[in-house]
């Protein structure tokens, strides 16, 4: 699944959105999408970070993406709806997500950790694809081959001291993950995974980790051939999995 070369055409005439489609692994594999033909939804709060992915993505002649702005840790069940509602009316159909929007929190012990950093976590990380995902599976269940993958991380399979509301959010969506694909497996087409993306060169690894050389770490390029895989018809068969990106 690592080496997988993925066919110029794989994701031909799909819908699919990315969740943190402005910067580090949503924006790569965006634009990964989008040239192996899929129609890109870049989601994202930062609407000049959209814009930017937006243009490489037309610059490379790849289909027209679409940006949608949205704050996730505040976002409601009816600003859900109403994506949804406006996902059907501008594309009528749905194929895939990539929920790939997270943010860090605080990394230092429990017993200092601050409540509203960790509402702010868990709501990003957690409630967030709860909600969407829940809103968009009326759209999903009428694709012939929809795939759901959640990124998610090493301290959400076993957690590390002092990795807080991030480490547990993680550990919840892998739960997420695997409860989906489980109720979804003999009545849809849809399948469900996670990624762990493992050591990346993103802006959260270097906040998480200021001291490291960046220089040693994979880039989001390096780990398409999983996102790719795991998005496109090859796939099919696969779900209620958790893969490593960089497996060891």
């Amino acid at each position: 699944m690592n080496n997988y070369q993925a066919p110029a055409g794989l994701l031909q005439e799909r819908v699919i959105l990315v969740t943190g489609a402005g910067d580090g692994i949503g924006r790569v594999a965006a634009r990964a999408y989008a040239a192996h033909g899929a129609t890109v939804i870049l989601l994202g709060r930062t609407l000049a970070k959209l814009e930017s992915a937006y243009d490489e993505i037309e610059a490379a002649g790849a289909a027209q993406p679409a940006i949608v702005t949205l704050e996730l840790s505040t976002a409601t069940i009816a600003d859900y709806q109403q994506l949804a509602e406006t996902i059907e009316r501008e594309f009528g159909r749905l194929d895939g997500i990539l929920h790939n929007a997270a943010v860090l929190g605080d990394i230092t012990p429990l017993e200092m950790y601050d409540p509203d950093t960790w509402d702010f976590v868990m709501n990003t990380n957690l409630r967030s694809p709860f909600l969407m995902t829940q809103a968009l599976l009326p759209l999903l269940k009428q694709s012939p081959d929809a795939s759901v993958v959640f990124t998610t991380s090493s301290v959400g399979r076993r957690a590390r001291a002092f990795w807080g509301a991030y480490a547990v959010s993680k550990a919840g969506i892998e739960n997420l993950s695997q409860m989906l694909a489980d109720e979804l497996r003999n009545i849809s087409a849809i399948r469900v995974n996670c990624i762990n993306p493992g050591a990346t060169r993103t802006r959260m690894r270097a906040s998480a980790y200021p001291g490291e050389n960046p220089q040693s770490l994979k880039t989001p390029e390096d780990l398409m051939p999983l996102y790719l895989y795991l998005m496109g018809p090859d796939s099919r068969g696969t779900s209620g999995e958790s893969l490593d990106a960089q497996p060891k």
